[in-house]
């Protein structure tokens, strides 16, 4: 295999999204990407399928939210595609929710002095104009950290 075959080969490119993604979502993520819009949530719950099975097709299991708090090191916030099911099977699963939107626990993050240090009043916003990767069977989403009041963590 040579290295213009592997190069990207686990990146969630524009390439992948013009594949993936029905027309119409394609075009409204490149809004979103473009022009800063909000991304409809039904339009999200798209992409994250098609993120999702993309990810699992390459192995994945997990995803995470992947992010650079102030501390200057990337942290990540762990989660599953796996959910078991009452007949002892698993489905897989992943939401435009989940796409958007995560909460790490930010007590352990500097703040700058924004809250007290055992709050944890973060979460993680999903940052599209960033593709996402696989790394070592983990999808991971490019996020910003912020505060509930909007700042950066």
């Amino acid at each position: 295999m040579s290295i213009s075959e592997i190069f990207a080969s686990n990146v969630f490119n524009d390439s992948v999204m013009r594949e993936r993604l029905p027309k119409e979502t394609y075009k409204a993520l490149q809004r979103t990407i473009k022009d800063g819009r909000s991304l409809d949530p039904n339009a999200a719950t798209v992409v994250a399928n098609a993120m999702k099975d993309w990810a699992i097709e390459k192995g994945a299991t997990h995803f995470t939210h992947w992010f650079q708090p102030l501390s200057g090191l990337s942290a990540e916030k762990h989660d599953s595609f796996i959910s078991p099911t009452s007949d002892g099977k698993v489905i897989m699963e992943f939401s435009g929710k989940e796409l958007i939107q995560g909460e790490p626990d930010a007590s352990s993050f500097p703040s700058g002095g924004l809250r007290a240090t055992f709050e944890a009043r973060g979460y993680t916003a999903w940052d599209p104009t960033s593709y996402a990767f696989i790394k070592d069977g983990v999808l991971c989403i490019p996020t910003a950290f912020c505060s509930y009041g909007g700042e950066a963590l």
